[in-house]
């Protein structure tokens, strides 16, 4: 069997479960954060939490490619990590923002082949149809429905990282810490304007936070952001990113089950079927990657992984590959 094609196996089947962990309990945790914090300040303090572990180890991006850096800090950093804050907030339940998450990946794939000239087969196509058309299931689910708007926002927060994806195919010389402390260092001005202006009071509520407020912060810079993504990329040293991005398919399972055992979810038929479409459709996805054994752009983007290599065939201008 090609080694691109063996699963993953004992240290790094145990690393791999580990990330899916520090990044399914951030739901968890940033939900209970939320209830102190308002989202876009709380997704400033995460960052600024990183900046301060961050700041003496990032590397001056290349010339040509500040324009690009500060585009993906602007899409993953503020508008991605700010509105899917949000939209747990407004949720008030962890599974549906978890699942609807993943959506990202068939956007990604969609914008490469509409911006990037890239294509993919039938397969793939059906693929994206199904994640697709899992959202609409979910979204007739009584806890959805309870509040849609956060199935709105949560779809505009995958877009917002589907597009930010697109543009890190074109990063050149900027490493995994350096592009964690740009995208930090780079989103927290807009962050906290957002917050100034649409978050009245943000600022008193944040200096009345309790424990729980800043722990959730702490945690999702910490364990979410540095250990998360840290250990991804040490994975990705090892394997293909198509080789390890099905198995990140278990966070938002785990969310889902956090989300029962900690938070009171009860997902219904609705939410079970959506989900398995949703997350069935990014898995094959995954898989025809892995399949085709591709190797992504930029290795050091994690929280684009699946989405860096999801084409099933070679794009249609290989100078961007």
């Amino acid at each position: 069997m090609s080694p691109a094609l063996r699963g993953l196996g004992g240290r790094d089947l145990v690393l791999v479960t580990l990330v899916c962990v520090f990044w399914a309990f951030n739901f968890l945790a940033s939900a209970h954060a939320l209830r102190e914090i308002p989202p876009f300040l709380f997704t400033a303090v995460r960052l600024a939490i990183l900046v301060a572990l961050l700041a003496w180890f990032v590397k001056v991006p290349p010339r040509d490619q500040w324009g690009r850096m500060a585009a993906v800090a602007v899409l993953n950093g503020a508008l991605h990590f700010g509105t899917s804050f949000l939209a747990l907030h407004l949720a008030g339940n962890l599974s549906s923002p978890a699942i609807v998450a993943q959506s990202y990946v068939p956007m990604a794939v969609l914008l490469a082949w509409w911006i990037m000239g890239e294509r993919f087969a039938w397969r793939t196509a059906l693929a994206i149809t199904i994640s697709f058309a899992g959202v609409l299931v979910l979204g007739l689910d009584p806890m959805v429905l309870e509040s849609p708007m956060a199935l709105v926002v949560m779809l505009f927060s995958s877009l917002m990282l589907a597009l930010g994806t697109v543009f890190m195919r074109g990063l050149r010389g900027v490493d995994m810490v350096s592009q964690q402390g740009w995208t930090a260092i780079i989103a927290l001005p807009p962050l906290l304007a957002i917050s100034a202006i649409f978050e009245p009071g943000g600022f008193a509520a944040l200096g009345e936070a309790t424990w729980i407020g800043w722990g959730g912060a702490l945690y999702a810079a910490v364990f979410a952001s540095l250990l998360g993504h840290g250990v991804f990329y040490l994975l990705v040293q090892r394997h293909p990113v198509a080789q390890v991005t099905p198995y990140l398919l278990m966070t938002p399972v785990l969310a889902v089950l956090l989300g029962i055992v900690f938070w009171g979810d009860r997902p219904g038929p609705a939410m079970w079927i959506g989900g398995a479409m949703v997350l069935g459709g990014v898995l094959v996805i995954a898989v025809r990657t892995l399949q085709k054994a591709r190797t992504p752009v930029n290795d050091a983007a994690p929280a684009s992984a699946a989405a860096f290599a999801t084409v099933d065939e070679a794009p249609a201008d290989p100078g961007r590959d």
